[in-house]
């Protein structure tokens, strides 16, 4: 293949929109053009979920590049061998397009958005994507990945599954490990987050974060507490409670502290996007979930723990609860510290 010389076999079988293969086409005028542009999702725990298929990507031979908003930058840039481009909030489309016009001879989306805006709007020859009508627009190459009907997978596979119908191997155990740290983390460090970006039906009540830090301080922890923007100020409220405001972080970016992250023995978080940008950073993570499915949005990774107390209605991803919320208020602080034992 001239522009995908060290592209999988497979990737000459993912028919355009028109039908036909991906031609083997280069765009003229350039020489130094890259392979694959990856339009990086905009939420946090899918980001963190794409990873593995991204660096499967790179270990293909593919020249992998990332498009992703400025938050996302220190993320992207984790990973060795990625070349990652950033944008505002409320960027130029029309200007970055021309700026990435020319660069690179594919493109991948995985979602409608802003980053795949700008791939389209360069006029990428090959733009690969889920075969969706909201992508109908954007992607040249649109691929089927919708599965069988079965147990429910880890929302991991939508990514892989995708990269796979390229022909490429994505079950290497270094596709799935953490960012390489800074340095070890600091024994009986524990970060704390009651604050969830997705929604008040995903904090635990306060009265049981309390109780949880005074469970961990009698085992000699040290806490940190973390707090979301956007959201109540939860977790502000616990650092007062606790007499901790000195260690107290708003995390804003959440990619700003990774490096704080890794640096903590233990997170202990609700059901939001921090505990997996602290698994990426290479933290173990125990998560609380109440009306999210960890078979399906867990962090990425064995090491880390979950606390539940599965109830009827759950999995429901409401943001406001119809009922009781009995999946936050029913989840004791024994089950908790049991999962912490555990890890």
């Amino acid at each position: 293949m001239e522009d995908f010389p060290h592209a999988p076999q497979a990737w000459n079988s993912v028919p355009s929109a028109g039908g036909s293969p991906l031609a083997s086409r280069s765009v003229s005028g350039t020489t130094t053009m890259g392979q694959m542009l990856v339009a990086a999702p905009v939420r946090w725990d899918e980001a963190c979920f794409s990873v593995p298929a991204v660096r499967s990507l790179s270990a293909s031979g593919l020249a992998v590049g990332v498009l992703c908003e400025d938050r996302q930058v220190p993320f992207w840039e984790r990973i060795p061998g990625i070349r990652v481009t950033g944008f505002p909030p409320k960027p130029d489309v029309k200007k970055l397009a021309a700026v990435l016009s020319g660069e690179w001879s594919g493109a991948l989306a995985w979602e409608p958005g802003t980053a795949a805006d700008i791939i389209a709007r360069a006029q990428i020859a090959k733009r690969i994507g889920p075969e969706t009508k909201a992508l109908r627009k954007v992607v040249t190459h649109p691929v089927n990945i919708a599965k069988e009907p079965g147990p429910v997978e880890h929302r991991v596979r939508f990514y892989l599954s995708l990269v796979e119908k390229l022909g490429v191997i994505t079950s290497r155990p270094e596709f799935f490990v953490p960012a390489e740290r800074g340095a070890p983390p600091v024994d009986g460090n524990v970060l704390l987050c009651p604050d969830s970006d997705l929604g008040v039906t995903y904090e635990w009540p306060l009265e049981r974060w309390v109780e949880l830090a005074g469970a961990l301080r009698e085992e000699g922890a040290k806490l940190t507490i973390a707090g979301l923007s956007g959201t109540r100020g939860k977790g502000r409220l616990l650092a007062e409670k606790l007499g901790e405001s000195g260690r107290f972080l708003e995390a804003r970016p959440l990619a700003g502290a990774l490096d704080l992250f890794a640096a903590h023995e233990l997170v202990i978080a609700a059901e939001s996007s921090l505990p997996h940008v602290a698994a990426f950073a290479g933290a173990t993570c125990v998560t609380l979930f109440g009306p999210g499915d960890p078979a399906s949005r867990r962090p990425l990774g064995r090491q880390h723990g979950i606390a539940r107390r599965h109830v009827e209605c759950a999995p429901c991803f409401l943001e406001k609860c119809p009922m009781d919320l009995r999946c936050q208020n029913e989840l004791d602080v024994a089950r908790v510290m049991g999962v912490v034992a555990a890890l």
